[in-house]
C-alpha cells in the first residue's frame, strides 16, 4: 500500500501515531501543491491519500485523474474541499477523523487579547529597545459579539464571561431560548455590528455566510472595535476588511484567508491595524494527536474491508 500524508508543514505527522502498524510505504508531503495539474502528477499511484483539512482542493477532475486512489482520508468531519459526489462516483472511500474544538476557541482568545492590548507591537518594541508604545483596551464590562453560537461560538461566550463581557450573539437561525442557554443574548445582525467592541466569527463557510461581512457591514462597525476570524477567509470580503484596518477605524485579528498559505506579497500582511497568525487554530498537540491515530485507524479498517467514519456525499 502507497500512502500519501498531504500539507504536513510541520512534518509531524509521522510522530503523532503508530504509522508502522500499517506495514505501508509512506511519503510526507511538507510544502504545499496549489496546482491541481500538480496535484495529479505527485499523487499518481498512491492508493491512499491523507488529506489535512481542506488545505488541498479534491475537485472532480482530480479525482478522475487519480485511478489509483482507493482511501482519501480527510482530518476532521467535513471537508468542504472534496467532492463528495464525484469521489462516490470513483468508487473512492473517503474517510474522517475525530476533532476537539476547544483549542480553536482558545486561539480565539489569544488573538483577542494580542488585539486588544497590541501584544505583537509592544513585543517588537521591547526587543528593538523600546517601552510602551501603546494603550490597550480592557476587555472587561465590554461587549462580545459573536457570529455563530454552535460549539466553539459558544464556548467562546463562556470564556468571553469569565473576563466579565457583556455576549451577544447573531446567527440566520438563532432564537432567543438557544442564546439563552448559554447565556447569551440574541440580537440582529445590525445591532451586532454596532454595539460589540469585539466580534467573533464561528460559522461554516457556505453560500449563506460567503460575503457575509462586506464595505457596508464592516462600516457598521464601532472605531476601534475589533474583528476576528478563525473560521474561514471568505466569509469576510478580504478588499473590504484591508480598506477597513487601513481607513475605517477598526482592528482585525485573523487567522485565516481566502487564499492559504497566504501568497508572500498579500496586501495584508503589511496590512495596519491587524494581528495575523498562520491558521494555526486547531494546530495543537492533542488535535493532531486525534487526527493521525484516527487517519491510521481509517486506513487500517479500510484495508481489512470494513471502512470507518465514512463521509457520504450530499443527498
Amino acid at each position: 500500500m502507497r500512502i500519501a500524508i498531504l500539507d504536513d508543514y510541520q512534518n509531524v505527522a509521522r510522530s503523532f501515531a503508530d504509522w508502522d502498524r500499517l506495514d505501508a510505504e509512506i511519503t510526507v508531503f511538507t510544502e504545499h501543491i496549489p496546482n491541481q495539474d500538480d496535484v495529479v502528477a505527485a499523487l499518481a499511484g498512491f492508493d491512499v491519500v491523507v488529506a489535512m483539512r481542506e488545505r488541498t482542493r479534491f475537485s472532480a477532475d482530480v479525482l478522475r485523474r487519480l485511478p489509483d486512489l482507493k482511501l482519501l482520508v480527510s482530518t476532521g468531519q467535513r471537508n468542504a474541499a472534496i467532492d463528495l459526489t464525484a469521489a462516490n462516483e470513483q468508487g473512492i472511500v473517503v474517510s474522517g477523523t475525530g476533532y476537539i474544538p476547544h483549542p480553536t476557541a482558545e486561539h480565539t482568545w489569544a488573538l483577542i487579547l494580542a488585539a486588544a492590548r497590541h501584544i505583537p507591537e509592544e513585543e517588537r518594541a521591547v526587543r528593538d529597545g523600546g517601552w510602551q508604545r501603546t494603550v490597550g483596551m480592557s476587555l472587561h464590562g465590554k461587549t462580545l459579539g459573536l457570529i455563530g453560537l454552535g460549539r466553539l461560538g459558544s464556548t467562546v461566550a463562556g470564556i468571553g464571561r469569565a473576563f466579565g463581557m457583556n455576549p451577544i450573539a447573531w446567527s440566520q437561525n438563532l432564537t432567543d431560548e438557544r442564546a439563552a442557554e448559554h447565556g447569551v443574548r440574541a440580537v440582529s445582525e445590525e445591532e451586532l455590528l454596532r454595539t460589540a467592541d469585539v466580534i467573533s466569527i464561528h460559522l461554516v463557510l457556505s453560500e449563506r455566510s460567503r460575503g457575509l461581512l462586506g464595505a457596508d457591514e464592516l462600516a457598521l462597525m464601532k472605531p476601534g472595535a475589533i474583528l476576528v476570524n478563525t473560521s474561514r477567509g471568505p466569509i469576510v470580503e478580504e478588499n473590504a476588511l484591508i480598506n477597513a484596518v487601513t481607513h475605517g477605524g477598526i482592528r482585525a485579528a485573523l487567522d485565516v484567508y481566502d487564499t492559504e498559505p497566504l501568497p508572500a506579497d498579500h496586501p495584508i500582511r503589511q496590512a495596519p491595524n491587524t494581528v495575523l497568525t498562520p491558521h494555526i487554530g486547531y494546530v495543537a498537540d492533542d488535535v493532531y494527536r486525534v487526527f493521525f491515530e484516527d487517519a491510521v485507524e481509517d486506513i487500517a479498517a479500510f484495508a481489512a474491508g470494513e471502512p470507518v467514519r465514512v463521509m457520504s456525499p450530499p443527498k
